[in-house]
């Protein structure tokens, strides 16, 4: 994918629940974000999403106008119109025009994103898993992020979540693979983002112990076996001793 350059405006409505404790400084127990959303001259376009302690509450599928929870069950216990995030992205948009024009379309940085690949669980051979990418420092909010099996693209079994904001207005984002491992595939998460001159590729392979020869295992029987009557004749002779001493003890006997 050829990124192009544009112009972006975040605009970030954060709603904190704190808890005052006297004249001490003020901590927040809990921070719920309602109304993370930015809206850009390049796709995707627009966002909206709401969180609560930093994890994704939902996200509104802006083409399908319909509200995604990050989990279904979240659905049950809260409700939310989606006549707010148009609404937000309306203005953010309108915001957007007008400040290109006072700023003579001066462009964003662009950041270098940074990206982490792991597996969900310990990996064991033949048993499914998930392998995680995590983007990190990503702005503006437009990236590419593919995975590669054996150098080759993956599609099926592929998601991503939403770009998620941080606290210095970059972003950040987890992209998933389910696979089955094996000791022969080796898989990659490929970035393409404007701070990369080129694309990123973040590889992964499974790390599984290489078998012992039978000659170690022969060895490591044999020093096991070793250790093993070197303490019951260790144990035996101090047994032998205590009885020894015992018994001498009584024979002396009182003066």
């Amino acid at each position: 994918m050829v990124l192009n350059r544009a112009l972006i405006l975040g605009a970030l409505a954060l709603t904190t629940m704190m808890s005052p404790s006297g004249g001490e400084d003020i901590v927040a127990d809990h921070v719920g974000t309602y109304g993370a959303e930015f809206y850009q001259s390049h796709g995707p376009s627009s966002e909206y999403t709401q969180e609560f302690d930093e994890d994704e509450l939902l996200y509104v599928d802006l083409e399908k106008k319909e509200t995604v929870w990050r989990l279904p069950m979240f659905g049950q216990f809260a409700g939310f119109h989606i006549q707010v995030a148009l609404s937000n992205i309306a203005t953010a948009k309108h915001n957007l025009d007008v400040m290109t024009k006072w700023y003579n379309f001066t462009p964003v940085i662009n950041e270098v994103p940074e990206v982490t690949v792991f597996s969900k669980s310990p990996v064991m051979l033949g048993q499914p898993n998930t392998l995680i990418c995590h983007v990190d420092n990503i702005f503006p909010p437009v990236i590419n992020i593919t995975w590669l099996k054996n150098g080759h693209a993956v599609t099926k079994g592929v998601y991503e979540t939403s770009f998620l904001p941080k606290d210095d207005h970059s972003f950040f984002k987890f992209g998933y693979l389910t696979f089955l491992p094996s000791d022969d595939d080796v898989y990659d998460c490929k970035v393409e983002h404007w701070g990369l001159e080129e694309p990123l590729l973040k590889h992964w392979e499974p790390e599984i112990p290489a078998p012992m020869s039978e000659l170690t295992e022969t060895v490591v029987c044999a020093l096991g076996l070793t250790m093993g009557l070197v303490g019951i004749v260790v144990g035996t002779i101090f047994i032998i001793q205590g009885l020894r001493s015992g018994g001498a003890s009584r024979h002396q006997g009182p003066l």
